[in-house]
């Protein structure tokens, strides 16, 4: 049996070497039909007066002043111009090439060729399997630590500028995790917990505040109905702790919800210049609920302890998160940069360097920038102010824009206060991509750098933001060919303009050089076929 069904010709093994071999032939076919249609048409063309229309062709085309080829090539070079524009603006908004795009969604598998997964999605392929499990993982959008509050700085930013600071793809995602982490079991909602999850998933302001209203009156002990208020309706960071200790009243033993509430509690306490106190409150929550790592409080309790420049205690929270075996992020690699540079940036000359060499320390720094700029590659142009910064998304890719954004916003202040660490970091940080051979293919210290992190982060971040992409796109080759075609054919029109009879002249030897091949190839075939063949097929 085994035998027999090895040998069955529906068994995948042979589907793929049949689809392979057809790939593979598919060319070859082409190229003999192409063959066999160029020689029918050479045998029917006393049938088809081939020979009369070209020469009326001629005649025709002789006729034309040279006007006429000033306008065609203007005309194609304005039509060009026109593609060029919006292939290139379809590159700046998108990261590929709109032809390039069409084509391979639509052309190819026409052609029998196999669609990209990538481009239908991010996590999913052609026929909706997931895809293999180390790009989910790169893929994968976590919870920024640090996030602002809504109504008390995301709002204002608003009223300033005009802008929305969040994605309706960022606010979705947070509403999701509201919904699992408040809610948990949707069999067993209380009235109040059904209005609550309604309410998240409202996507205008008012209604979700209008929603946590209709709770507090259903249950005047709905903490999540105050953490939402806390969140949205609360303008200032004082209001917004008053809500938030309310909530905690009423969280009860909801572990869940405890945990997120003395987190903001804390968040509070930094943002109110209560650093050692927020300080403390994350070193409780820590002990209380160390389970709940994955939660990233420490990269709060990191930022906190840089305010108060309590550089030894930052090396402890390092010395037990950076481990080798834990998942890592921008937070820690730069802030264990930062704390190898600060030792050694203050008397560091690029100058010394080159003439006497790196000292030890001085090479720490080095490859620990280096280690850090290789997990996070977009965190030096905002650092070095490079790049404009915005107010960070809610939800982070790790090694992506969104992450860099996210670190820089609140730790760039740290960096300017180390003396020297950003001259150190700005003379060494692209020295990172000469030990890297490829960064999608291979790797340093890290994982290969996923290629999914720019349509990941052009979710995340809002669009008047130019996402940074690494590593850098070179240009489609649709671009630089539309743009090759524009010139040739402005230059054209421009030389057929200004010297008529001399481009005619030009065009006339162009032609003749150009058919001249063909020519010779039909004289060859009369001389080897017999001519009572031809006149056999001509007569057909």
């Amino acid at each position: 049996m085994a035998d027999r069904s090895g040998s069955n010709p529906q068994s995948p093994g042979f589907t793929e070497k049949l689809k392979s071999w057809l790939c593979w032939s598919w060319t070859y076919i082409c190229a003999l039909w192409f063959a066999m249609v160029l020689t029918m048409i050479y045998v029917l063309r006393s049938p088809l007066k081939l020979q009369e229309t070209v020469n009326a062709a001629s005649v025709f085309l002789n006729t034309l002043t040279p006007k006429f080829y000033v306008a065609l090539t203007g005309t194609s070079s304005l039509i060009s111009g026109l593609i060029l524009i919006f292939e290139w603006w379809y590159f700046r908004k998108y990261g590929t090439s709109f032809i390039e795009q069409v084509s391979v969604s639509h052309l190819r598998p026409l052609l029998g060729g196999v669609e990209n997964s990538s481009s239908t999605g991010l996590f999913s392929s052609v026929n909706g399997d997931t895809e293999p499990r180390t790009n989910v993982a790169e893929c994968k959008v976590w919870r920024n630590p640090l996030n602002l509050f809504r109504g008390a700085e995301y709002s204002r930013y608003t009223w300033v500028t005009g802008k929305e600071p969040l994605t309706y793809y960022d606010m979705n995602l947070s509403a999701q995790d509201y919904q699992t982490f408040f809610l948990g079991d949707t069999q067993q909602l209380k009235p109040e917990d059904a209005v609550m999850q309604k309410g998240w998933r409202e996507r205008n302001p008012q209604a979700r505040i209008r929603a946590a209203y209709q709770a507090i009156e259903l249950n005047r002990e709905c903490a999540a109905a105050y953490v939402l208020l806390a969140e949205e309706e609360a303008t200032t960071i004082t209001e917004a702790e008053r809500l938030f200790k309310q909530a905690l009243k009423s969280a009860g033993k909801d572990t869940n919800l405890v945990v997120y509430i003395k987190r903001r509690l804390a968040m509070c306490a930094r943002k109110l210049g209560r650093i050692k106190e927020a300080a403390k409150m994350m070193r409780d929550l820590m002990k209380e609920f160390p389970l709940l790592g994955m939660l990233n409080i420490h990269e709060n309790l990191l930022e906190a302890l840089l305010e108060l420049q309590a550089y030894a205690d930052v090396q402890a929270v390092l010395a037990k998160y950076d481990d080798i075996s834990l998942p890592k992020s921008a937070t820690i690699c730069y802030t264990s940069a930062l704390l190898k540079a600060r030792a050694v940036s203050d008397k560091f000359s690029p100058e010394a360097a080159s003439r006497r060499g790196l000292s030890t320390a001085e090479m720490n720094a080095v490859e620990a920038i280096h280690r850090a700029v290789e997990f996070n590659p977009h965190v030096p142009k905002y650092l070095l102010e490079m790049k404009s910064l915005i107010l960070p998304p809610e939800h982070i890719l790790k090694r992506g824009d969104s992450e860099a954004v996210a670190y820089a916003f609140f730790h760039l202040q740290h960096w300017k206060r180390a003396e020297g660490a950003l001259n150190l970091l700005h003379c060494t940080w692209e020295g990172t991509f000469r030990i890297i051979p490829y960064p999608l293919e291979k790797g340093h210290l890290f994982y290969p750098y996923p290629g999914c992190t720019e349509t990941a982060d052009r979710e995340l971040l809002p669009s008047f933001h130019e996402v940074s992409v690494y590593p850098k796109k070179e240009l489609p080759f649709f671009i630089l060919f539309t743009a090759g075609l524009c010139s040739f054919c402005a230059m054209l029109a421009m030389l057929t303009h200004q010297f008529p009879e001399l481009m005619g002249v030009f065009v006339k030897a162009f032609f003749s050089t150009l058919f001249a091949p063909l020519g010779f190839f039909a004289d060859k075939m009369e001389s080897f076929m017999p001519s009572c063949l031809w006149h056999q097929l001509t007569n057909v």
